[in-house]
């Protein structure tokens, strides 16, 4: 399924450079293949909010090449932005009120950056209940990833995420729980996620309203679950849109945080992600970043470059394989008319025929 470049956003030309298919509008236009609209809300901070973009799309991009994607990025006014960022908005976003004009076949909803100690106090909080009232009634399906379930399993169903007490990071060990599920159809039976959270919803307290659970890790809880239809809402706690390297970054910024202060205690490493001579490199960073910090001196260079070959990327094939399978089910039910759910014979209470079944 490849991506049509119908703006001039930043992340398609980044895409092409990566190898991606990504078709130009007057190219697509003539091509006789079917369009798949997919709305794209973009919580995330400013720092991150382009790496986001080519996260998500790069995952859309690699699915199977019967249709051609639009994937339409918007925000939420009410999310603090920097001028940099408000411009770069400005310029290559939609509005939600112009989507829900135009209609979409899907809706992928990123995290956000956490603020508050309640998710409703947080300055996303209405303007996403907004957005997932208005996909309930419109959207095939809608992908919500991290922070945005928690938000909207509390808002759906009055579940709140429970505190761990620490941070849950690193890449963890999942197995697949449903695998009668379509969405986990050639899935390896165990496989990788990334995880980048203090709070986590519980399986248990999903089931208890009818939310049934596809994938789950021993260490890391719950990643994949779908809403009691089975299909209209996805979650997921973790982040297999993540790059090689995106945890690597995160710790990163960890110990820039504990050099300035802003952190009392130095990071621990993302749990089964380092190799052992990756680990001992930023032990001896930790030692030139204390020193440097009791010295008064600048914030030594940070390891990146050196430490490149010694991440790997265990998830990236079953997130494409899951994407696949999310947006080949998009496909087969979606209206060709952007504005309505689904075709005619649809069920939307059970819009995969699966209630019935075992």
């Amino acid at each position: 399924m490849p991506l049509v470049a119908h703006s001039a956003l930043p992340t398609f030309d980044r895409l092409r450079q990566e190898g991606q298919t990504v078709l130009s509008e007057d190219y697509a236009f003539h091509q006789d293949i079917r369009e798949l609209h997919i709305g794209f809300l973009n919580m995330m901070p400013d720092a991150a909010m382009e790496a986001t973009e080519r996260q998500f799309f790069r995952l859309v991009g690699a699915s199977n090449h019967i249709a051609q994607f639009h994937i339409h990025p918007f925000t939420l006014d009410t999310l603090p932005r920097g001028e940099k960022a408000q411009a770069h908005i400005a310029r290559h976003y939609d509005t939600f009120a112009n989507l829900q004009e135009q209609g979409l076949d899907a809706l992928i909803i990123t995290g956000a950056n956490p603020s508050q100690a309640r998710l409703e106090d947080e300055p996303f909080w209405d303007g996403l209940c907004e957005v997932a009232a208005w996909a309930q009634q419109n959207v095939t399906s809608t992908l919500c990833s991290c922070l945005a379930s928690h938000a909207l399993v509390q808002h759906l169903w009055g579940i709140r995420r429970r505190p761990l007490g620490f941070k849950r990071w690193g890449v963890y060990d999942h197995v697949v729980t449903s695998p009668a599920h379509p969405l986990v159809n050639d899935l390896n039976t165990r496989f990788d996620v990334p995880h980048s959270r203090f709070n986590q919803v519980d399986r248990a307290d999903l089931e208890s309203v009818g939310v049934q659970v596809l994938a789950e890790s021993a260490e890391g809880g719950v990643h994949l679950a779908v809403s009691p239809d089975l299909f209209r809402m996805v979650f997921m706690q973790g982040h297999p849109e993540y790059d090689q390297i995106s945890l690597l970054k995160e710790y990163r910024r960890e110990t820039q945080r504990w050099f300035s202060g802003v952190r009392d205690d130095y990071p621990p490493f993302p749990e089964n992600y380092l190799r052992p001579k990756a680990k001992a490199i930023l032990s001896e960073y930790r030692l030139e970043l204390t020193a440097a910090k009791r010295l008064g001196q600048p914030l030594p260079d940070f390891p990146e470059k050196l430490l490149l070959t010694m991440v790997n990327n265990t998830w990236r094939d079953t997130a494409k394989v899951f994407y696949s399978n999310w947006i080949g089910k998009v496909y087969q039910i979606t209206n060709n008319d952007r504005r309505k759910p689904f075709m005619d014979w649809v069920n939307p209470d059970d819009p995969l025929g699966l209630r019935g079944q075992g």
